[in-house]
């Protein structure tokens, strides 16, 4: 996309907000990475659609929620970065007992909204960072639950605007992975899931125990991306990693976390090429020392920063 083209539709009818040289930094849980071209933020899904519509096919784009599965490489992104989790934010309960979830809205909101109604079930999307189009996008889940396990059908946006209602049978669903049967490139920006009838205090009282969990157990008080790698068949990476030394490792000023070995923390000011590089290290030491290859689980998007010797 040109100035021009930018220049057209920032005064078209769009009543989303758009910005130009936006620091990545700000929008990633890492807090590193480099600049985005540009950045959207949709009024809401109508808004969205008519965006999509109005874009050249050729322009790069990025659907991000709050950025915590996400490193952007220091050089940057060329190309528009769709900022989701203020605007697809819309969450109610269905006539049929199922809820409409948007692609925006953050785990915990899920996990205490299902609660406020008496749902059970919903109490590990607490302990997932992050928005629900993210968690859909790579099946994300803790302490023994998936989000697909949840779903019932979901609603997808391709780049031309089009909007699909699809049920969970269209897509090919594993550990952290979620591919559309048809081949298709679609955002997911809402879903309708299922839990079982409960009791709200009893689901409160979940979501409590498994925050405290997650506390007792992660570095959260430092910049990171939640778990990094995919743990592998009947194995935790976090042991692996552990197993061989590598708790505490550091380059520059990210590290493998001495709290927990599956997360990379930025204790100072990290650059995305310094937890990446560590996050190479620690998949080589790995398999150097033990036969396995730590699949990343990560999104690593971008351009690498150009040397200026």
């Amino acid at each position: 996309m040109n100035m021009a083209e930018f220049n057209h539709l920032a005064n078209s009818t769009l009543r989303g907000t758009m910005r130009v040289q936006v620091d990545m930094r700000k929008h990633t849980s890492w807090r590193a990475g480099g600049v985005a071209e540009r950045m959207y933020k949709p009024a809401d899904l109508e808004d969205l659609l008519v965006f999509l519509r109005s874009m050249p096919v050729d322009e790069p784009l990025y659907a991000v929620g709050l950025g915590s599965n996400l490193l952007v490489r220091d050089g940057g992104l060329r190309g528009t970065v769709l900022l989701m989790h203020s605007a697809l934010n819309h969450l109610r309960l269905e006539k049929d007992g199922s809820v409409y979830v948007e692609a925006g809205v953050p785990g915990a909101k899920l996990a205490r909204f299902a609660a406020s109604h008496d749902l059970s079930g919903a109490e590990f999307f607490a302990g997932i960072p992050g928005t629900i189009g993210g968690m859909l996008a790579m099946n994300a889940g803790c302490y023994g639950s998936e989000t697909w396990g949840k779903v019932l059908r979901v609603m997808t946006v391709n780049r031309q605007g089009k909007v699909h209602v699809r049920p969970a049978a269209d897509y090919e669903i594993g550990y952290r992975h979620v591919v559309l049967h048809e081949g298709s490139e679609e955002w997911f920006v809402a879903a309708w899931l299922l839990f079982s009838r409960g009791e709200g205090s009893l689901a409160r009282n979940g979501i409590k125990e498994l925050l405290s969990k997650r506390i007792a157990s992660q570095p959260l008080n430092l910049p990171n991306a939640g778990s990094v790698f995919r743990n592998p068949p009947g194995d935790h990476a976090a042991r692996l990693i552990e197993l061989c030394g590598l708790k505490g490792k550091r380059l520059g000023a990210a590290q493998v976390s001495e709290k927990h070995a599956n997360f990379i923390v930025n204790v100072g000011n990290a650059s995305a090429a310094d937890i990446e590089q560590l996050i190479n290290e620690v998949q080589s030491e790995v398999e150097q020392r033990t036969g396995v290859r730590l699949q990343c689980e990560v999104r690593i998007i971008g351009e690498l920063k150009q040397s200026t010797d």
